[in-house]
């Protein structure tokens, strides 16, 4: 069977790119190393937020299969790569997975099929990293026997007003061919396509887009530091502040950032700074710096509140409530809750969280779960807000608490201590 579009890599990114496609009608397959992963969707079981059982069930009966079994992708017209591209220990691009996925599909490309990179990753990688490999393993060129294009995802878990349909999509190929290829082959179930000059400019526009939450969010972070010293309310100020029509766009302070792009993605853009031209880019590690220290400065305030009633923060009970890294979803990746639990277990508390999506906090084995929020919150000595899901009635519960701190700025009682 001959598949117009076979996705590689079927997470966060993956899976939702190949619902979108094959509920326009597109024949679609899905691959995957991970057999755990493949066994489940074909059982029809979702394992990511944006997609129900339910929706895995509706993709089967259009005809989507997922696959370990990499020569299905030697019978796809349009090939789309969308693997995990975390930082490496040494804090740069970690490139083994988007590597090892492209060494895969270059063993069984076929002539004139359509390559997309969605991967975020740094300017040039396509150019220089994936034709390389491409070529070498299918004995094919680039732009002549086969075309090959650069689409950064902008999948936002959790997010029903935006999707991948409605979200314009950046398109730039190796070619001209190669673009004009992604852009025919989006615009089949994508509303809007942006067309980029290369592959370059498509890869730094993702890298730019998160670069600019990053630098504005460490700004509030740095804002919400001196305000407190200051005793002005930040997030009366940035209320106020979001009133101006024009040239203003609110941001605000948290315990950190989380998620796959903005702990990550800029520092893809700083190192092919520091490597191409040999200087810094500032203001992203800057940025790095002020964002990467909230948990400990979140840990600091929480302390000096226990002292401010009498109390050690070693050997006090401190409640975590909500510990992904986005609200309202299941998303652990890169969530500053895991830091803060850490700082805080440094200082000897005694730690424990709740979260209605998450039943095993893998990064934080050592912090018990508690099902009853109701009494915990009345029994810890400290509540702390880290993020703020829908399933959380905030006033009632700093009512319920000793003592309550809210990293989000979403309260309304004044008992509460705020960021």
């Amino acid at each position: 069977m001959m598949y117009e579009l076979a996705v590689v890599g079927l997470g966060y990114v993956g899976l939702p790119l190949a619902r979108a496609a094959g509920a326009a009608g597109l024949s679609v397959v899905g691959f995957d190393v991970d057999e755990v992963v493949v066994g489940a969707l074909n059982a029809g079981l979702s394992h990511v937020d944006d997609l129900s059982d339910g929706d895995v069930g509706a993709m089967i009966s259009l005809g989507f299969h997922a696959s370990t079994d990499p020569s299905v992708l030697s019978r796809a017209a349009t090939i789309v790569i969308c693997v995990p591209t975390p930082l490496s220990d040494e804090g740069g691009p970690d490139l083994r997975a988007v590597t090892a996925a492209t060494v895969t599909v270059g063993d069984q490309l076929r002539r004139d099929a359509l390559v997309i990179l969605e991967s975020t990753t740094f300017p040039g990688t396509t150019e220089t990293v994936i034709r390389p490999l491409l070529e070498a393993r299918s004995g094919l060129v680039a732009g002549t026997d086969f075309q090959l294009a650069f689409s950064p995802e902008r999948v936002d878990p959790g997010n029903t007003l935006y999707t991948i349909e409605n979200t314009p999509k950046v398109v730039g190929g190796l070619t001209e061919a190669s673009t004009a290829a992604a852009r025919d082959f989006y615009a089949r179930f994508i509303e809007q396509v942006a067309v980029a000059k290369g592959t370059r400019e498509a890869e730094t526009a993702k890298l730019l887009e998160n670069t600019y939450r990053h630098v504005n969010i460490a700004l509030v972070n740095e804002m919400a530091r001196f305000c407190h010293e200051m005793d002005i309310d930040l997030w009366d100020v940035i209320r106020l502040a979001s009133t101006k029509p024009f040239g203003f766009q609110p941001f605000y302070p948290g315990p950190g950032v989380g998620g796959h792009c903005i702990p990550i993605d800029p520092n893809y853009l700083s190192h092919a700074v520091r490597s191409a031209l040999g200087y810094p880019f500032r203001f992203v590690e800057l940025a790095q710096e002020i964002n990467a220290t909230m948990p400990g400065y979140v840990a600091h305030r929480i302390q000096n509140a226990l002292n401010d009633v009498g109390r050690a923060v070693r050997g006090s009970s401190v409640l975590l409530l909500g510990v992904t890294y986005k609200a309202n979803i299941a998303d652990q990746r890169e969530s500053p809750a895991v830091a803060l639990a850490q700082h805080l277990l440094d200082l000897g508390a005694a730690v424990s969280y709740h979260d209605p999506y998450v039943q095993d906090w893998h990064s934080c084995p050592e912090v018990p779960r508690v099902d009853d929020l109701e009494g915990a919150v009345g029994e810890a000595e400290m509540t702390v807000l880290v993020q703020h899901h829908r399933d959380y009635d905030v006033d009632d519960l700093v009512d319920r608490a000793e003592l309550f701190f809210d990293t989000r700025g979403v309260t309304t009682d004044g008992r509460a201590i705020r960021l």
